[in-house]
Formats: structure tokens, C-alpha cells, sequence
């Protein structure tokens, strides 16, 4: 299924500072207001900076989330952001689940599940993220792998609200690496397929991203590929030139009136 509405999202991780927003989101803002996206558009900065990227954005067609989240909505947890203060902060969306979580912190997919109804509570959209390492794709465990994923890790009150998945092999993040579009499409076909037996209903109309090493030069044969609603990009989203074109990748070909592209 193709949905014609696709969604980009950046995740900037631990990277900026308020000197880098004039660079990367005041010229891609200039270029968005001038020629509007096709795509939805977001930015997951670091938690300094969501305030001032959404003051930056000022009502802009670019919204701002957080790169996670606690499951409680306040108390004695140092360092911890819960969602409602990124709300307050500005930020609509929010990615759960990532691999770097789940590898650095251990994140379980019962905790993701409960990030995700802390983010619902909060009235973000959350972004939840799976994907198989190198060494469970090498045993032919890919497709297994993310199901199991999605089955734990998604939440009983995502029906019939907006959220996204992002289908991320960990070992295409940062590295350069992609799967082959045959890999890809084998995914997030297994990833629609086990949504649905989560939800039902409910899990067929969200949107599945592809994330790990999306640039300039394979965004738009990625996004092509069917069951593929958007991207979830990481270093190509600091620079405002490059992920520019990917968000322009996103846009449904012009066909010309004789039918040849």
C-alpha cells in the first residue's frame, strides 16, 4: 500500500547547538515556505534545543519532536524528560524505541510500550522504532526479529490515533550500508503484516518510515518501494541542503501528458 502523503522526519540525536539552527532549519524554512512540501516534515533535535527550533520554526511547516521520553508524566527521575514537558516545550511528535536506546540503555519492548502510552497521554504522535542487527539478518531471523519487536513494543491505545514505525536496521545506521530495495520491501511488508495482527484495523493505517543511511543519492528509489511511507533520517537531516532533497525525494513524480515521466 502507498500512501501518498509520506512523512520525513530528522533525528539529530546528540548533535547541535543553538548557533545550528540559523544553518540548517532557517535555510530549509526559507526554501519550505517558498515551495511547500509535499511530505510532512518534522525535526527531533536534541531536548536544549526543541524550544528554541520550535520558536525558530514560528508556526512553519516543519514539526518539532523529542528524541524520547519517561514513561511517568513528572517525579524523582534526574536527567529524565517525561512527555508532557515535551509538549510544553513545543514538540508534537516524539521517536520511541530506537536502537541506540534499546542498545545503550536496554530498553525492553514492554518499556517502549509504555513510552508510547505516555506519549498518547501527552498528545504526541509517537515514532516507534525497530529493526534486527547484522548478525540476526546474516541468521535469517529479519523478518522474525522486527515482528517480535512490533508485537511488544506497540501499545493498545494507538488505534485510531496518528502514529508512525520506522523500520531501522541497526546495522545500516551511520554506517553507510542500506539493504537492497528487495530487502526493504520484504520488511516493511512483514512489519504491515504483524501491525495488524497487533491492532487490527488499527495498524493499517499508519505509516511505516525507513531509517539507516537515507541521503540524497537513494532517497527516492527508497521511498518508491511499496509499503514505504516516509524516512526517519539521522546525519543527512544536520545539513539543510541535504535533507531538503530528501523531502523533495518525497514527492510524487511529475508524469507528462504523453505518459513518459
Amino acid at each position: 500500500m502507498k500512501q501518498s502523503v509520506k512523512m520525513i522526519v530528522g533525528n539529530w540525536k546528540m548533535n547541535g547547538l543553538a548557533a545550528d539552527l540559523s544553518a540548517a532549519v532557517v535555510e530549509m524554512l526559507a526554501d519550505l515556505k517558498g515551495r511547500p512540501a509535499s511530505a510532512r516534515v518534522g525535526l527531533c533535535p536534541p531536548a536544549t534545543l526543541i524550544e528554541r527550533m520550535v520558536r525558530t520554526i514560528d508556526g512553519g511547516p516543519v514539526s518539532v519532536g523529542g528524541q524520547d521520553c519517561r514513561v511517568e508524566a513528572k517525579g524523582a527521575f534526574t536527567g529524565g524528560v517525561s512527555a508532557e514537558m515535551l509538549v510544553d516545550a513545543g514538540a508534537r511528535l516524539v521517536i520511541l524505541g530506537h536502537s541506540e536506546r534499546r542498545q545503550e540503555f536496554g530498553e525492553s519492548d514492554a518499556l517502549v510500550s509504555d513510552k508510547v502510552g505516555a506519549a498518547l497521554r501527552a498528545g504526541l504522535t509517537p515514532i516507534v522504532c525497530v529493526g534486527e542487527t547484522l548478525a540476526q539478518r546474516e541468521a535469517g531471523e529479519a523478518a522474525s526479529v522486527v515482528r517480535g519487536q512490533i508485537l511488544g513494543s506497540l501499545n493498545d491505545g494507538l488505534a485510531g490515533q496518528d502514529w508512525a514505525l520506522a523500520y531501522e536496521p541497526v546495522w545500516a545506521i551511520g554506517t553507510g550500508l542500506t539493504p537492497t530495495l528487495e530487502q526493504i520491501a520484504e520488511i516493511h511488508a512483514a512489519a504491515r503484516a504483524a501491525m495488524v495482527e497487533r491492532l487490527g484495523d488499527g495498524g493499517r493505517a499508519a505509516l511505516i518510515l525507513y531509517g539507516g543511511s537515507v541521503n540524497p543519492g537513494n532517497a527516492r528509489d527508497i521511498l518508491a518501494v511499496d509499503e514505504v511511507g516516509g524516512a526517519l533520517v539521522g546525519g543527512a537531516s544536520l545539513k539543510a541542503a541535504d535533507f531538503l532533497a530528501i523531502i523533495r525525494a518525497a514527492e510524487p513524480a511529475v508524469v507528462a501528458a504523453d505518459g513518459q515521466g
